[in-house]
Parts: structure tokens; C-alpha cells; sequence
């Protein structure tokens, strides 16, 4: 099974590009897990019928935050958010079940310049593993999206200068090192050690993207139980469209 997770930053704007068509129509991927959206539906954004989408929209605010994901064969069960309504709101995770696994699209909120949401996102992360682990129990669990953090120094292009900031507070980096105590594989690291790799580059600075100067901040992670049966991960750094480019799992 081939998945591909990319926060498109407004599907209709990454649409107008026809980046995201020509991925659907290239039918490569069985799944494909979208962040930040910014829509309420997308029948008429994507012209298509391989996939089954699901949506899950902000309801607080219009327009902002969103996960959509897509897939060729039809899930044993779909599951909107992850039941708590402070969270569920602003629609960030959306969760489909197969018969081997779950798997969990996530769009993990923004910390802030300014720190104003760090605690809510502390209070969100707690909430999300504790959702996760109570799926773990029935089956195993593959969770790709938009963690908005670096997680070490190697995923980062200047970590002194950013140290304390938005995306790589010691609370934010924290919560992957408890997700990889708790069973969790960063599946990228099975396959890549170095450094200089990221999947985000500000749109403040034009040459940000062209010098390299970004941030891992989108992940597949699965549960150990799953580790075994990684076949690749990646990013596609070369993906046009977006102030991210996608990240993919391939998995037996």
C-alpha cells in the first residue's frame, strides 16, 4: 500500500495549479491524506472517480485548518476527529480503518509566533496519543500529516537561531520523543540519518526554498508492530504547489 500525505495549504489554490490532479491521476497512491484544506467540499475541486474522499472541515471557522483524505478501496470505518469537541472543531484529524491497520490523517495546530497556542497544542497532543493508543488496542496504527515541529536539530536548517520558537519549543519536540518511547517509528529516519531534509520552507523569504532552508515538520509515524513491514518513505522535495511538499509511506 502506497500513502501520501501532503498539506496542500488551500486545495483550490494547489488545484488551480493542477498539482494535486495530476497526482490523482497518476493513481500511484492508494491513499492520499490532504491538510489544511480550507474547504467544506471538494466534488467539484477535483475532477475524479478512482477515489472515495472524506472530508472533515472546520466548523468553527470557514476557510481555515481542514483534512481530506482519499481512498481507492473503502475503509471498514471512518472516524471524524478524535471525539472531543474543543479539538474536533477546527478539523484536524480524520481517521480510516482498514483490515490491518488504522490510518490517521493529522493536521496538528500551529504553535504561533508568539506562543499563544503552544499550551493548546501540549493540551491537543496529549489528547491525539491518548486517541491513538486507544486505537492501538484493536489494531495497529499509521499516522502521517502536519506535526507542525521539528523534531531534532537534524530536522531543521538552523536550529541555534530558531531554538525556543514556534514548531521547535522543547514542549512541541517533547511530543515525538514520547510518541517514539511509546512504540511509535518515525519511518523517514528508517531510511534516512542525515540531515538536510525538510518537507516545509517559509514563503516570508523567496530563497528560503531555493537555499534549502527549511524544516521536517510532516511525518509518517506507525506503530512498532508495523515496523517491519516498511518497505520506503520519503519526501518528494521537488513537488510543486505548496510551501510543503508531500511525504509517502509505502508499506506491505
Amino acid at each position: 500500500m502506497r500513502i501520501l500525505s501532503w498539506n496542500v495549504n488551500g486545495l483550490r489554490s494547489v488545484a488551480r495549479k493542477h498539482e494535486i490532479q495530476k497526482i490523482v491521476d497518476s493513481q500511484i497512491y492508494d491513499a492520499i491524506l490532504m491538510q489544511e484544506t480550507k474547504i467544506e467540499e471538494a466534488s467539484s475541486i477535483i475532477k475524479q472517480d478512482k477515489y472515495l474522499q472524506y472530508i472533515m472541515p472546520s466548523i468553527e471557522k470557514k476557510g481555515y485548518s481542514g483534512v481530506m483524505t482519499m481512498c481507492k478501496n473503502k475503509p471498514l470505518s471512518i472516524i471524524y476527529g478524535i471525539k472531543n469537541e474543543k479539538y474536533d472543531k477546527e478539523g484536524r484529524i480524520i481517521t480510516v480503518e482498514f483490515s490491518d491497520y488504522f490510518v490517521i490523517n493529522g493536521y496538528f495546530p500551529n504553535s504561533r509566533r508568539d506562543l499563544s497556542r503552544l499550551e493548546y497544542k501540549i493540551e491537543f497532543n496529549k489528547e491525539m496519543l491518548k486517541f491513538m493508543e486507544r486505537l492501538r488496542k484493536k489494531k495497529p496504527i499509521i499516522v502521517g500529516g502536519d506535526f507542525n515541529v521539528a523534531h531534532t536539530e537534524l530536522d531543521i536548517a538552523r536550529p541555534k537561531q530558531n531554538e525556543g520558537s514556534a514548531g521547535f519549543t522543547l514542549q512541541e519536540r517533547g511530543f515525538i520523543d514520547k510518541l517514539i518511547e511509546k512504540g511509535y517509528i518515525d519511518t523517514f529516519r528508517l531510511f534516512k540519518k542525515d540531515g538536510g531534509n525538510y518537507s516545509w520552507w517559509t514563503y516570508l523569504y523567496k530563497s528560503a526554498r531555493k537555499n534549502n532552508i527549511g524544516w521536517r515538520i510532516d511525518y509518517f509515524f506507525v506503530s512498532n508492530e508495523l515496523k517491519n513491514k516498511v518497505k520506503a518513505a520519503g519526501i518528494l522535495k521537488n513537488q510543486e504547489g505548496s510551501d510543503h511538499v508531500p511525504v509517502f509511506l509505502e508499506i506491505n
